[in-house]
């Protein structure tokens, strides 16, 4: 059983679910001093502060803007970290989850040291997942659903080929990003947060000494993963 992931996806949702609940200007309030703002915590880096630094980087994680934005993260977290949990164990994953989170908060931040937009979502986390998934596992089969108008195409890609892809266009959109003079005080998508997460979860896998494997025995007879294009 992938414990881990379940139990996060649970949290996220419930968390979710009070977002939601709250009123506007309440809900607004609630991001913002749950959420990692990179100003708020490079000024108080390293201080007794804990709360304005070193608690929002794990509570941000949890958080999320939308439906569209929980939904994603979830399908992404259930497809790849289940696999990645039952080879490396409950314990060792939880670890590589929450590490790999704290190293995409910190690499999105150094790119945005002075904004004052609090940065929510799990994807940072996910992508270190996406990480070691891509050493674990390379030859799984990703089952991609491409909508063309409203016909709907299925295909399958290698992990190796999918996640690659998918980090190719994390560098692209973030350099665009980054070299948008409004960068530091645009919302949007933490591309930051997701290359280095990715890169972490790549980096565990290695020193972690995670070989290439075939995909689990349960799931060989089918693809590995199905995942939406967009």
């Amino acid at each position: 059983m992938p414990i881990a992931t379940i139990a996060i996806l649970v949290v996220c949702a419930l968390v979710f679910m009070l977002e939601i609940e709250l009123p506007p200007d309440q809900m607004d309030a609630f991001v913002t001093d749950w959420g990692l703002v990179p100003s708020r915590m490079w000024q108080s880096f390293g201080s007794a502060r804990y709360e304005a630094w070193l608690l929002p980087i794990f509570s941000a994680m949890f958080l999320h803007g939308g439906w569209g934005h929980l939904v994603g993260n979830m399908l992404f977290l259930f497809v790849f970290g289940r696999s990645l949990e039952s080879r490396i164990g409950t314990v060792r994953f939880t670890l590589l989850y929450f590490i790999c989170g704290i190293v995409a908060a910190f690499t999105q931040s150094v790119f945005a040291m002075h904004s004052d937009m609090p940065m929510i979502g799990a994807s940072g986390a996910i992508a270190g997942v996406l990480g070691a998934y891509f050493i674990a596992y390379p030859r799984s089969s990703v089952t991609v659903l491409f909508p063309i108008a409203f016909f709907p195409l299925f295909f399958d890609l290698p992990a190796i080929v999918f996640l690659g892809v998918w980090f190719v266009e994390q560098l692209f959109s973030g350099t665009m990003w980054a070299l948008s003079p409004l960068a530091a005080q645009a919302g949007g998508v933490a591309w930051f947060a997701h290359i280095g997460g990715f890169l972490a979860g790549i980096c565990a896998g290695v020193i972690g000494r995670l070989r290439p494997s075939p995909p689990p025995r349960r799931l060989r007879r089918a693809p590995d993963a199905y995942v939406v294009w967009h």
